[in-house]
């Protein structure tokens, strides 16, 4: 069997392996150690590469950003900056009809910006946010749907880990990246309290609605969440204004939320202990998926699998936009059944050589920024997307009174709000380009 044939082959048996419930880093390593065995008929090369793939994998300086960012995501966690947040959106939206709601989304956002995680922004704003619609006359379904859409909001407001492993694959300014973010997480937070205003007014038992707060109480709250826009302003502001890398900034910023934990008097030993423990555990999954992901690569980069596709749609004839929707259809599909991280690391290697390839009227470092985004939105609209999307299983086994049908009927209102914006971003580059 040709080398060609086997990097082919890997798919379904990779495909397989998770269908099977394998871990998605372990099955990666487990088809990349195989397959470099198999193509390389012996195990000098397999050795080596053994000898060789870990240290060099995890020497990469870019990757330390990581446990720095999970860290300062738990350190906001038991600060109380979501219950702050959420006050806050609350004082200001909770009297508007589906304002709750709203003032949900607005909180995630928020924690988006300090946490960039989608799981953990949808586990920790439901902790809080969940037992208040619920008190309000919200119905179970549409807290649910909300919340989950509310939760991708982690990995695409930046600072966001998945941003982080993408600029690394592909070799781009993750400044530049978080930046090209922003317009996007702020038009995704728009377009769902688009949706819930449309939501309530089609069904409007679905939601109450909560007295009005005098101006006093409002200005109270908001005043409350300084240390998110303080945490948040230093770190991408600094990173964006060059004062510090983002590596120092995420530093910077598990620092801060810790100080800001501490003064607040909700930061003790066993507090400290949970957060590290927290941040280990998270950080090993990733490098463990970021190790499969090496040596899968590596093999299919071996047997020139991402050259030859390549090649392939380049022969074809395609348009690069009808290239660059299949290639979102194809990850709106997949994010149904694997996490963002392990579809980043998984195809981006293979896709990203494609997209290089077509000529879209703009420079490399452009191409690479927008596609990044691009594919970060598409992956962000599978967390939600039913019958599998990971958010909507989180927040469902958070609330079990609720059935899952119920939620299915309400996120479908997320996914279409989701999907308008996918269109406007494709249609319309320059939105994600303009703040790089």
């Amino acid at each position: 069997m040709s080398d060609l044939a086997l990097g082919y082959l890997s798919f379904p048996v990779l495909l397989a392996l998770i269908f099977l419930r394998a871990p998605i880093g372990l099955a990666m390593l487990l088809c990349g150690i195989g397959g470099l065995w198999l193509a390389t008929d012996g195990t000098t090369v397999f050795m080596a590469r053994l000898k060789s793939e870990v240290y060099s994998t995890f020497s990469n300086y870019s990757l330390s950003i990581i446990p720095m960012f999970l860290l300062m995501g738990q350190f906001a966690t038991h600060s109380g900056m979501s219950r702050a947040l959420f006050k806050a959106a609350e004082a200001w939206l909770g009297h508007r009809k589906g304002g709750m709601a709203m003032a949900a989304v607005g909180a995630c956002a928020g924690f988006g910006a300090i946490c960039g995680s989608s799981l953990a922004t949808a586990a920790t704003m439901s902790r809080v946010a969940l037992p208040e619609l619920r008190k309000y006359g919200y119905s179970g379904g549409f807290s649910t749907a909300t919340l989950a859409a509310g939760g991708t909001l982690g990995i695409l407001i930046p600072p966001s880990v998945i941003l982080v492993i993408y600029a690394i694959l592909t070799e781009q300014n993750i400044a530049k990246l978080f930046a090209a973010a922003i317009i996007p997480g702020i038009l995704a937070a728009l377009g769902y309290m688009i949706t819930i205003a449309i939501y309530v007014r089609l069904y409007p038992d679905q939601a109450g609605i909560k007295e009005r707060m005098p101006y006093g109480a409002r200005m109270k709250a908001f005043a409350a969440v300084w240390p998110v826009l303080l945490v948040f302003g230093l770190v991408v502001g600094g990173i964006y204004n060059g004062w510090f890398t983002p590596t120092e900034g995420a530093a910077v910023g598990a620092l801060g939320t810790g100080l800001i934990a501490l003064f607040s008097g909700t930061l003790n030993l066993g507090v400290l202990r949970d957060s590290i423990y927290e941040t280990a555990t998270g950080t090993g999954m990733i490098f463990f998926i970021v190790l499969g992901a090496a040596f899968y690569n590596g093999f299919l980069a071996l047997t020139q699998v991402p050259q030859e596709l390549s090649a392939w749609v380049t022969a074809q004839g395609f348009s690069p936009w009808t290239v660059m929707v299949m290639i979102l259809v194809f990850y709106l599909i997949l994010g149904c059944l694997m996490d963002s991280l392990s579809m980043i690391l998984l195809t981006v290697p293979i896709f990203w050589p494609v997209i290089q390839g077509l000529d879209f009227g703009m420079t490399t470092e452009e191409l690479a920024i927008w596609f990044g985004i691009m594919v970060l939105i598409v992956v962000e609209v599978g967390l939600i997307t039913p019958p599998v999307g990971m958010n909507l299983f989180i927040i469902n086994s958070m609330d079990r009174e609720t059935p899952m049908t119920a939620t299915y009927k309400s996120v479908l209102f997320f996914v279409g709000s989701d999907v308008v914006r996918v269109v406007i971003l494709l249609m319309f580059p320059a939105i994600t380009l303009v703040l790089i």
